[in-house]
């Protein structure tokens, strides 16, 4: 493997230079090589065995300001010489751009720490499809109203990502994903209704085991029976900490550069202004150990860093690439090709105590659609959950509707909850919004 590692940074170091000798001005080359299994079973039996060996490279230059980009799955001489020429045939055609090129030279990740993100598992096939076996089974034994199952899912995967450019930079690291998922059904009174459970990490001593992932799926799926329309009233609303990160995965959006610089977000021109309470305080952690969306360095070689992106509310930093800073005439963020590890603080109350908190109104756990327009910030999506009174569940409720405006909802954020889920890119616990339209019968 690591002879093949070191073969893959020559691939991306002679690109660079054939490159540069067919005229480039620049050029920046990656290579991501993907090994991984997945199996899903159903019922108990077999559906899918997948083995995956990926392989690609993706190739830009830059000449005269102009952009040609490349990307091919065949790493030998004769392909890359070809995929290099094209490159070049397609920068002729292109329009000239003052803000393309090669992120600055100064901004490269000179070190590359090592994050702990490459643990790989020698699982067989077999083993593999008895975690998946006995996840599913332990939801389906769970209780007897669960009748019917969607199948649960083992995965393991490796990737090792290349990057470099005629800046001089290469750079490269590992990292490992595994993961088990399970989804069941549930009946009573002729009415159905499914939820899901899973665990992922980079280590695969840190996932949760393979009964507690399907006894968690049988009991969330347990606790939709029965579930109510209600009917249509404003309250508060809190989003449950697997789904919350969605809201923080929106306002990372709006203060994406690109929408930023095309004048398509709520948040234009608004670094600095308050846009959370006080005690809200939002920060990227690029390097935390075993972080699922930890990295050394962003897509085109700019070092990350730990820095605020809100502290006490007040908007700090927006979220750009080299390209988008330039049409902004800021600099860098190290965030080409988005977040890393986007941390969100938390009050001391767990779930139950913001429930009590809150004393009416509804508790979210799912939601349906893509109603947000980033451009206004309207957000309006399908939802199930639970109806709370006296700060405590009352029963499921299903097929309704919540609406608002992102910008009166994080402006009107009461608390998040500590009840962090660190199964994503986005860690949060459970969030509470001061009020919101609820749509039902």
């Amino acid at each position: 493997m690591n002879a093949e590692r070191e073969h893959l940074k020559e691939v991306v170091a002679d690109v660079l230079k054939i490159a540069k000798r067919m005229g480039a001005d620049a050029a920046e080359a990656g290579i991501s090589h993907d090994v991984g299994l997945s199996v899903t079973v159903r019922l108990g039996e077999v559906e899918s065995i997948e083995f995956t060996r990926n392989k690609a490279l993706g190739l830009t230059i830059y000449k005269d300001q102009k952009k040609g980009f490349v990307s091919t799955t065949d790493i030998h001489k004769e392909a890359l010489q070809s995929s290099i020429e094209a490159a070049c045939r397609i920068a002729e055609f292109t329009e000239a751009d003052p803000a393309s090129g090669l992120a600055d030279r100064d901004r490269m990740a000179l070190q590359i720490p090592n994050l702990d993100l490459y643990y790989p598992w020698q699982i067989s096939t077999d083993e593999a499809i008895q975690w998946a076996k006995e996840c599913e089974a332990s939801a389906r034994a769970f209780d007897t109203r669960i009748v019917n199952s969607e199948g649960a899912n083992f995965s393991t995967y490796e990737r090792y990502r290349i990057y470099g450019n005629s800046h001089g930079f290469i750079g490269a690291y590992p990292t490992t994903r595994h993961g088990l998922s399970c989804t069941v059904i549930a009946q009573s009174n002729n009415l159905m209704q499914r939820d899901y459970d899973f665990t992922v990490a980079c280590d695969s001593r840190d996932l949760d085991s393979r009964i507690a992932v399907g006894q968690k799926a049988a009991l969330r799926t347990l606790r939709r029976l029965n579930a109510r329309k209600i009917k249509t009233c404003e309250a508060p609303v809190i989003f449950s900490a697997e789904i919350a990160g969605g809201l923080f995965g929106h306002f990372i959006s709006a203060i994406s550069g690109g929408n930023l610089f095309r004048k398509s977000s709520f948040l234009v021109d608004h670094l600095g202004k308050q846009i959370f309470p006080k005690f809200m305080h939002i920060e990227e952690n690029p390097h935390l150990k075993k972080g699922l969306g930890s990295a050394p360095f962003d897509q085109e070689g700019v070092a990350t860093e730990q820095h605020d992106i809100v502290r006490e509310g007040v908007l700090q930093s927006y979220v750009l690439s080299s390209y988008s800073a330039r049409r902004l005439g800021l600099k860098s963020t190290g965030n080409c090709g988005g977040v890393h590890n986007l941390m969100i603080s938390h009050s001391n109350y767990d779930l139950p105590e913001l429930l009590k908190e809150m004393g009416t109104g509804l508790l979210v756990t799912e939601l349906m659609g893509h109603g947000i327009n980033i451009v206004t910030g309207d957000y309006s999506r399908g939802a199930a959950g639970f109806w709370i009174e006296k700060g405590e569940i009352q029963y499921p409720v299903h097929e309704i509707t919540i609406a608002g405006n992102l910008r009166d909802m994080f402006a009107r954020l009461v608390a998040v909850g500590a009840d962090t889920d660190y199964r994503g890119n986005i860690l949060t616990g459970s969030v509470w919004c001061d009020q919101m339209t609820i749509a039902g019968a």
